[in-house]
């Protein structure tokens, strides 16, 4: 491809050198650079691409995107710099590979809480429509029945702009993704043609260290979703919801349940494994029931239903996919064959979202609530005591225990938590090892209880200061289980 096509969406600032040769491939890593390729230079969160320039010249790289002014030794190298390599890598990949996401249906969806288990409806309800459905975010990344581990929720522009290219080519019409709001402030979806963009709600999460410096910095960056989509559809419910309707800058369908909406739930049920509503759309009024439990689950349906309309996918459909979606590690129930109580793995690694499921559970638990969670390192302190006090509050049982402690000193992250849940009368005992806690929970389990294992949910690691180990807490159970026998 000419590198004068590759660059003709830039706000070039300075170029230096021909822009009519052609471009064999692009990278935004020295090491995979080739002869006659054009690599870009992204100053990172922990290195700084421009200072491998040379080396990808070496490699052979015969184009350089460049923010800052470098100097390297090579022939006929071009320097294109513009004023930020994070924005030009997304708008070159996507004309790199053809901007696929303009030949498809692309569906986005931002918010703290609610991203992956809104993106799961949607795709099992356009499955259920006969639709050929990508899927993008935390859990995995699909392409019809292939998965591919998720490193992160919204993935770097190339690669994302490589993932819509295979998905267009495995026949997929569609693509749902989850829009983190580091992708959105990183530009990694910058050059994705967004047909629907979807806001779920706004809360306090992913302040500080290498994420959002403040809350304004945090959902300024969510919306800019509504800046780049033809649609959006905004929880009218959620905080900060007004602000998203006066910055948005397409057209807007709102949903809710407390304030008036085009979407709307009424009449709603509680199930210990499901939640049925009537569902008011502009579409159809029908009842709906919903296989993820928890009144926080309308809201996500409520979002759901609200795409789905707009693409005009018939009721039968819509009831249907939801009815079937599961979604993993969101109130993920864990097989314990011969006990009398109940194991529930769930995500919840947020104050708001450590309510809800537990609050949830509440409601139908024949026996004890017992809450076993931990929180993160390296991420938002202030959340630690908050959640220390929500599970003594809710549960009738807290055990503290690590999450991902990352660098940070998995006893001082316990002591934050017990910080909050001391303000409690929630009785609760402290145990680091993750393992050992959960072995703790089920040994002591009485008949009806419920454990809910919060923080880790899909995930299958788990992150200390000098490694990453395989951590996945339906084999951690199913091996307890064994021991209990």
């Amino acid at each position: 491809m000419k590198l004068k096509d590759l660059v003709e969406s830039l706000e070039l600032v300075e170029v230096r050198g021909g822009l009519d040769k052609e471009i064999r491939g692009v990278t935004y890593d020295s090491r995979k650079a080739l002869p006659g390729y054009l690599f870009v230079c992204i100053d990172g969160f922990t290195t700084d691409g421009h200072k491998y320039a040379q080396q990808a010249v070496d490699n052979g790289a015969c184009t350089l995107v460049v923010e800052k002014d470098i100097h390297v030794i090579g022939e006929d190298v071009t320097i294109i710099r513009v004023k930020n390599s994070r924005e030009a890598l997304a708008l070159i990949s996507a004309n790199w590979f053809g901007n696929p996401s303009r030949s498809m249906t692309l569906v986005g969806v931002t918010g703290t809480k609610g991203k992956t288990t809104t993106t799961y409806m949607i795709r099992s309800i356009l499955e259920e429509a006969g639709k050929t459905v990508g899927l993008i975010g935390t859990v995995a990344n699909c392409i019809g029945r292939e998965k591919i581990p998720a490193r992160r929720t919204t993935p770097e522009s190339y690669d994302l702009q490589e993932m819509f290219e295979r998905m267009k080519e495995k026949g997929a019409d569609t693509v749902v993704m989850e829009v983190s709001s580091q992708g959105l402030k990183l530009h990694r979806v910058t050059g994705c043609d967004f047909d629907i963009g979807v806001f779920t709600n706004f809360s306090k999460d992913h302040i500080g260290g290498f994420e959002h410096p403040d809350m304004e910095d945090y959902f300024v960056s969510k919306l800019r979703l509504f800046t780049m989509c033809q649609k959006g559809i905004v929880n009218v419910d959620a905080a900060y919801s007004e602000r998203v309707l006066d910055g948005a800058t397409c057209d807007i369908l709102t949903f809710g349940i407390e304030k008036p909406a085009d979407v709307r739930a009424e009449n709603i049920t509680t199930h210990s494994s499901s939640v049925e509503f009537d569902a008011v759309t502009p579409w159809f009024r029908e009842r709906i029931s919903v296989s993820v439990p928890g009144f926080f689950s309308v809201y996500n349906a409520l979002g759901a239903i609200a795409v789905c309309g707009l693409l005009g996918i018939p009721f039968e459909a819509i009831r249907d996919g939801l009815k079937k979606v599961q979604v993993p590690g969101r109130a993920e129930v864990v097989p314990t064959p011969g006990k009398d109580y109940t194991v529930m793995i769930d995500y919840a690694h947020t104050p708001d979202s450590l309510e809800n499921i537990l609050s949830t559970v509440k409601e139908f638990a024949r026996g004890r609530l017992i809450s076993v969670f931990g929180c993160g390192g390296d991420r938002d302190r202030t959340k630690r005591p908050l959640m220390g006090e929500i599970s003594g509050r809710i549960a009738d049982f807290t055990i503290i225990t690590s999450d991902n402690p990352r660098t940070e000193e998995p006893a001082q992250i316990l002591r934050d938590i017990e910080e909050g849940i001391r303000k409690t009368n929630g009785e609760y005992v402290v145990i680091e090892d993750r393992t050992e806690a959960i072995r703790y929970a089920m040994k002591n389990a009485r008949s009806g209880d419920v454990i809910v294992l919060s923080g880790k949910g899909h995930e299958t690691y788990q992150i200390f200061k000098d490694k990453t180990i395989h951590y996945d807490e339906r084999e951690i159970v199913e091996n307890i289980l064994k021991e209990l026998e």
